[in-house]
């Protein structure tokens, strides 16, 4: 009979704390949808600013020789940045050094 308390005991502590976990998700989601603009991203789950890569790097390669391998490169370096220098060449500094440090396999600057 000891036994069987014991379960129902264990039983009824695993169901409070799955009412607890439920409750606490349904907070989150109320403090999730309170967020404007901003958005959470990445392991260090830091507040950044959703950015339009597609139009920034758009307008950055439009000058471009070869503007649909720019449009590539500027992207990538764009959703790992979240950035994209103005204009349509130069200023790169802008950026910091996540987008002047990206190199490709050839140890040529990947970043327009």
């Amino acid at each position: 009979m000891s036994a069987m308390a014991v379960r129902v005991f264990l039983a009824l502590g695993v169901l409070l704390l799955c009412l607890a976990e439920v409750s606490s998700d349904q907070n989150a989601e109320q403090d999730i949808t309170n967020v404007d603009s901003l958005l959470v991203r990445g392991g260090n789950r830091r507040l950044m600013q959703d950015i339009d890569c597609g139009g920034l790097c758009k307008q950055r390669c439009s000058l471009n020789s070869r503007p649909n391998r720019c449009n590539r490169a500027c992207g990538t370096c764009c959703l790992r940045c979240k950035c994209v220098p103005p204009g349509t060449s130069g200023n790169r500094e802008v950026c910091g050094t996540c987008y002047t440090g990206m190199v490709t396999r050839g140890n040529v600057t990947k970043c327009p």
